[in-house]
């Protein structure tokens, strides 16, 4: 079958282990997700299937999108990725994939894009520590000196100053899968994932 599915963040919560320990952990809602197209070693170069999650309005889609979905007989998807296959298990384009690919206690791999802040000074974005609050200081947030002067008389690279905060793509590595509900499509994630309440995030197995 396939490596990894999308999935939507449904929020965080905690529950109880058999032992009675608080485990804090994130809902998420896995597929179904639809097989759009097969790549293969003879016709890309390279082995991988392509799967799309979420329906998305045929009147927001473009031409080609409606084209390109039309062979696996579904609407438009909101969502597209790549993903690596697992095995040789039979696949064909249109093919309904679920939760049922995951199993409890199993390690997944995490990737989704953080939440978005905007433009953030140096003691939000990097904990500066900023100057004295008094009224008579003249340095209260800014970040102070960026750089020697005559030599090398440039500012050096990789220096923390303002700028955009978050909306950056990160990974995760072997989270703990506590539940699965089939019936609904969720699975219960050990911690936290990367990204706001209905952002969509990839679940790889572990290794993937």
């Amino acid at each position: 079958m396939v490596k990894g599915l999308l999935g939507k963040k449904v929020g965080m919560s905690q529950i109880y282990t058999e032992d009675g320990v608080l485990v804090p952990s994130t809902l998420v809602e896995v597929g179904p997700c639809y097989v759009l197209q097969i790549k293969t070693e003879e016709s890309d170069g390279y082995s991988a299937v392509q799967i799309g999650f979420l329906d998305k309005k045929k009147k927001n889609a473009t031409k080609p999108e409606i084209g390109h979905v039309a062979k696996a007989n579904t609407d438009p998807k909101r969502h597209i990725r790549e993903v690596e296959r697992d095995g040789d298990g039979e696949l064909v384009i249109g093919q309904e994939l679920t939760v049922d690919l995951f199993q409890e206690d199993a390690l997944v791999n995490v990737t989704g894009t953080t939440k978005g802040k905007g433009f953030a000074g140096v003691i939000k974005r990097w904990g500066f520590s900023g100057g004295p609050m008094a009224h008579g200081s003249t340095f209260h947030r800014a970040p102070g000196s960026i750089g020697p002067g005559t030599s090398p008389g440039r500012v050096i690279k990789g220096r923390k100053m303002p700028g955009r905060l978050g909306n950056k793509r990160k990974f995760i590595k072997n989270l703990k899968i506590v539940k699965i509900d089939k019936e609904n499509n969720l699975m219960i994630i050990k911690g936290s994932v990367p990204g706001p309440v209905g952002g969509c995030i990839l679940i790889n197995k572990s290794g993937a």
